[in-house]
């Protein structure tokens, strides 16, 4: 089914009462958009930000619009007649969208992707390029985060390319790319652990998909700051390389754990830390006996490596 996107431009001062004037007349789905309020909400909740790039502000600078949806069909344009009758004053903007837009329009962006000097990245949908000597690694995120187009992911894998890992540990592993990629690159075993039930499915489909054999990556789902999950997903083990890409606030919290997860000379490699952060993250794994290798800044993203 197809359907008619509606837009109606407002100021943050009236759009409460266009919502209340839009919910009288029945109308379901709003989605509402202004920047005031979501910068409001961020200030008042500082760990939020770690999850937002100041792109996603770009659009919305200056404005704030309601949406909703119609169906692309008669009883569709009589409802949008309607409503504009009713809302005297207002533009409606109309665009029309289909169903298969909204679920792979994003794919179009996603191209193959060379990340370091030896990885190379292909969605599941596009054909691996020839005369390639790049370790391929094939990904469908589907709806969990780590595709590698994030400055995040990006930094993880560079850092991994340039330390040999016999085991990994993936705290936050979203998709699985970053222990997907350790196996490729010659580790024998990974751990992988995520609080999403969703991402543990899609870490196993990456693996299958890259044919890593059953046994050589094990996925868990949980919070990684509660001791029973992460005594549970470890099994008591120390790995080579321990992943956090994930936020400052969890890595935080995380620090005084990493020492009882490292073999000795392996390394702790974080990312997700936003600018403005940097800092005490540094000083978390200082703090808890950790000393920084490396440091690097992407797109108002860092990555900490760090080691015993």
């Amino acid at each position: 089914m197809d359907w008619l996107e509606i837009t109606i431009e407002t100021t943050s001062g009236a759009l409460d009462a266009l919502v209340a004037r839009l919910e009288d007349l029945g109308v379901q789905g709003l989605v509402i958009n202004d920047e005031k309020a979501l910068r409001e909400h961020l200030d008042n909740n500082p760990a939020a930000w770690d999850f937002v790039d100041e792109e996603v502000f770009s659009g919305l600078q200056g404005r704030s619009n309601v949406q909703f949806y119609l169906e692309d069909s008669s009883g569709g344009q009589a409802q949008l007649e309607e409503y504009r009758a009713a809302l005297p004053g207002y533009e409606l903007s109309v665009r029309r969208v289909c169903d298969e837009d909204w679920l792979n329009s994003w794919k179009a962006y996603f191209k193959p992707l060379e990340i370091g000097r030896r990885l190379l990245i292909v969605p599941e949908w596009e054909p691996v390029p020839d005369n390639t000597d790049r370790v391929i690694l094939r990904i469908e995120p589907q709806n969990a985060f780590g595709t590698g187009t994030h400055a995040s992911t990006r930094m993880c894998l560079e850092e991994l390319e340039t330390r040999r890992a016999g085991s990994v540990l993936d705290l936050g592993s979203g998709s699985g790319i970053l222990s997907v990629a350790a196996l490729l690159f010659g580790a024998d075993s990974a751990v992988a652990c995520d609080v999403s039930p969703d991402a543990a499915a899609v870490c196993r489909d990456n693996a299958r998909l890259n044919g890593i054999e059953d046994g050589r990556l094990r996925v868990y789902t949980g919070d990684i700051l509660d001791s029973a999950v992460l005594a549970r997903t470890t099994g008591g083990q120390r790995f080579d390389i321990v992943f956090a890409n994930i936020i400052a606030d969890v890595i935080i919290a995380l620090a005084p754990l990493v020492r009882g997860l490292l073999v000795p000379g392996g390394v702790f490699i974080c990312s997700g830390i936003i600018d403005g952060r940097e800092a005490e993250v540094r000083d978390a794994l200082e703090t808890s006996g950790l000393r920084i290798l490396n440091a690097r800044r992407e797109e108002n993203w860092h990555m900490l490596c760090a080691s015993l």
